[in-house]
């Protein structure tokens, strides 16, 4: 459970010990106190630790009042941390609308998660199931954004008659992700075994065939 705020607050389970982020002697510069928090965080999430403001703050080197400034719970500090390095998507214009449907999911081994280790995607699932201010706060501030310009993309392909004029749009999305999820939460498997892509690309074909317009 977390509890955001005072010294208790807490994610996860297990004892903090230490983060291996390198704490440095004085007051941090304002330019280097998200990256310093964050860093913090990662390390505790990696290391599967419990996430404490008193092991951000003796981590980072970084003030209480400092942090809470920033991230005013730490859900939103929890979740700005699960997301570091998981870019916008950013939609081609010209990109067939079939593509669109799947565009930012691995595709090949060699794409998988686009550098985002799967150990923190599992931590994140993890986290979010034991924690629902963190759940919604990973939905509201980082993932349903993230799609936005997926979803405006599907929209005007159903405007312009590509898809079906009852296809609902945010169900469509979220089959896709489910799909990929499904794979490493509950089949244990991995995201880069070629095996486990291709059944992802027969689900993903599955749905599209019944939103596409006849």
């Amino acid at each position: 459970m977390t509890r955001a705020a005072g010294a208790g607050a807490v994610v996860g389970a297990g004892s903090v010990v230490g983060t291996g982020a390198v704490r440095r002697p004085g007051r941090p510069r304002r330019a280097d106190i998200e990256q310093r928090v964050l860093d913090t965080v990662i390390a505790l999430i990696d290391a599967e630790r419990d996430i404490t403001v008193n092991a951000v703050v003796e981590g980072s080197g970084v003030s209480r009042a400092a942090v809470y400034r920033r991230w005013p719970t730490l859900a939103k500090l929890v979740a700005a941390a699960l997301d570091r390095g998981r870019a916008a998507v950013e939609v081609p214009e010209d990109l067939p609308l079939r593509e669109i449907f799947t565009y930012g999911y691995p595709q090949s081994a060699d794409d998988a998660l686009q550098g985002y280790p799967e150990s923190r995607l599992r931590q994140r699932v993890r986290l979010g199931l034991g924690d629902r201010a963190l759940q919604r706060e990973t939905w509201e501030s980082h993932v349903s954004r993230r799609r936005e310009p997926m979803r405006r993309a599907l929209l005007r392909g159903r405007e312009r008659g590509e898809l079906r004029p009852d296809a609902d749009i945010e169900a469509a999305l979220d089959l896709v992700a489910g799909v990929y999820y499904y794979q490493f939460v509950v089949r244990g498997d991995s995201l880069d075994d070629p095996a486990t892509l291709a059944r992802c690309s027969a689900a993903v074909d599955t749905i599209w065939r019944g939103i596409r317009a006849e």
